[in-house]
């Protein structure tokens, strides 16, 4: 993909009650389906079936409580994609100009907390104050300190940017803590969407998280990097990091207030499944014992390597000349698009064989990771022109719908085999996986990079030119010396292909030899052989 563009990296969770159906009356239907032959079962589930759709089309109006819930929700998964934003998108093109892709690679470990949260959830669901309330226990402590370190940012920005090779630690520490503390508002969030709305209206809070997260997101990636260029700004003063924390770090402020005097949370009734930790964490070592789903899990773990490489791509692209504002206004376009792969994923995941999309998406983005490549090789000196620029906008736009299709794809697959009885824990803990199968490979991807590049430092002297081996015109600081003694960094050896390539040629050969014959194996399994009763 030319450009990272999204959350398709972070696989989000469909948001399902926690607190576990009554199995009894499931189990008996079954038994009773078992005792029909083929054709009753069949006319029989249909009939089991219609009541249901006879009540969905009676379906009461949304009440004006769900619609306040509903603003909420949006408001508060927008400010957890705020620091997303900056995390993963902003900042690494910022940081770019004065940090090498091994110093890169090492702030690339702020967003690994999102992919983690599984580890703490059980934590976040079942202590809290009572008179305070379950969710906003967390949720106003988790606001109040992410508002704090915005303005911390905001006031040690120019120290921060200026040199941020030697504020590197400070920097990676602040950003995993913004980053973490969001991913525990999230799983507040979360669960409080599930009393928040009437059971009618459940079914939105997925669509509040949608809609909040991705304009965090894209507020802090797009529209940030669009107007703190002075090119894209139209004569609107540019709008600087220090100011954008400082207006964010406000807003966390008053939704805090807010929600401490204003807001009140309604009691939920405690079960045992809930409120225990030990139970929630015996549940999830239970599920990883099912031998289909380590296979899955294994599926998940190394499917994305031949795809993470380009993970560099965007970056080489503004090294190579790309503008920050030419690439926001490509992500902007790509969005809605987006939407739309969404949409046409979830009608093709449909079926007997919900894989198939995933399965099938895997060789455009290998195409697509060739091209980016080539792309990168022969980008044009800049200013780059507008037939090159309407290319990177299709091609990104084509690219991201092939990688929207497997990230619904492999939803719908998991939203299929979850457990309906601990249907949030199951779901959660296999989009977990497949988060770390697209996050653990980044640090390796930067560190690569610049691991298997040569450059040399030219230095033109008296018509004649001295050749100076400098393993340090790597990083930005080794190509300031070179520059700083009149001489040009040359890269003789560019890691970046090296690595594109190994991870494209590991990514083929392990779809081929494991991922194509587990997958058939996977998706011909029955639903029940997911279920823990099998253990």
């Amino acid at each position: 993909m030319a450009v990272t563009s999204s959350l398709n990296s972070i696989h989000i969770s469909p948001r399902t009650p926690k607190t576990p159906r009554v199995a009894a009356e499931d189990e008996e239907d079954d038994v009773e389906l078992e005792l029909l032959n083929e054709e009753e079962r069949r006319l029989a589930e249909r009939d089991i079936d219609e009541p249901a759709e006879h009540e969905a089309h009676g379906k009461k109006p949304i009440s004006a409580k769900d619609k306040r819930s509903m603003v909420l929700l949006c408001v508060l998964y927008l400010i957890q994609g705020v620091p997303l934003g900056l995390a993963l998108g902003s900042i690494p093109f910022l940081l770019k100009e004065h940090l090498s892709y091994s110093q890169l690679a090492t702030f690339a470990l702020s967003s690994y907390p999102y992919s983690l949260k599984l580890l703490w959830s059980p934590i976040v669901d079942s202590i809290f104050f009572k008179s305070i309330g379950r969710r906003k226990s967390w949720i106003i402590p988790m606001q109040l300190i992410v508002g704090s370190l915005m303005l911390y940012i905001s006031l040690n920005v120019q120290k921060l940017l200026d040199d941020p090779a030697n504020h590197l630690t400070e920097l990676t520490v602040v950003f995993t803590s913004l980053v973490t503390l969001s991913a525990t508002q999230d799983i507040a969030v979360d669960g409080w969407a599930l009393t928040l709305l009437s059971q009618d209206c459940l079914s939105y809070a997925s669509t509040c998280q949608t809609i909040g997260l991705n304009t965090g997101f894209f507020a802090s990636f797009t529209v940030f990097l669009a107007f703190n260029s002075e090119a894209f700004a139209w004569g609107i003063p540019v709008l600087t990091l220090g100011a954008y924390l400082r207006f964010w770090s406000i807003v966390c402020y008053c939704v805090t207030v807010w929600l401490i005097f204003f807001k009140k949370e309604d009691k939920e009734a405690a079960t045992d499944a809930d409120m225990s930790i030990v139970a929630v964490y015996k549940t999830i070592w239970t599920i990883c014992q099912l031998k289909h789903v380590q296979l899955l899990v294994l599926v998940h773990l190394f499917a994305k390597i031949g795809f993470v490489a380009h993970e560099a791509t965007s970056l080489k692209l503004v090294e190579k000349g790309l503008k920050r504002e030419d690439l926001a206004i490509a992500v902007l376009i790509d969005f809605p698009f987006q939407i739309l792969g969404g949409w046409l994923a979830a009608k093709w995941s449909r079926g007997d064989k919900p894989l198939r999309p995933w399965l099938y998406a895997f060789w455009p983005r290998f195409l697509f990771g060739v091209i980016s490549a080539l792309t990168v090789y022969f980008f044009p000196k800049p200013p780059i022109s507008l037939g090159f620029f309407a290319y990177l906008i299709g091609f990104t736009v084509i690219s991201s719908f092939t990688s929207t299709v497997q990230f619904v794809g492999i939803s719908a697959f998991h939203t299929r085999v979850s457990d309906p009885l601990i249907g949030g824990t199951y779901m959660t803990l296999l989009n977990t996986f497949t988060n770390l199968g697209g996050t653990w490979p980044k640090w390796f991807v930067l560190k690569g990079v610049d691991y298997f590049t040569i450059a040399t430092c030219k230095i033109p002297d008296a018509g004649s030119e001295i050749l100076v081996k400098a393993t340090e015109c790597v990083s930005e600081v080794g190509k300031s010396h070179c520059k700083a003694i009149n001489g040009n960094c040359v890269i003789e050896r560019d890691g970046y292909y090296i690595v594109t390539t190994a991870g494209m040629i590991f990514g083929i050969v392990f779809l081929v030899g494991f991922i194509y014959p587990s997958a058939r194996k996977l998706q011909a399994l029955p639903t029940s052989a997911w279920r823990l009763k099998q253990l």
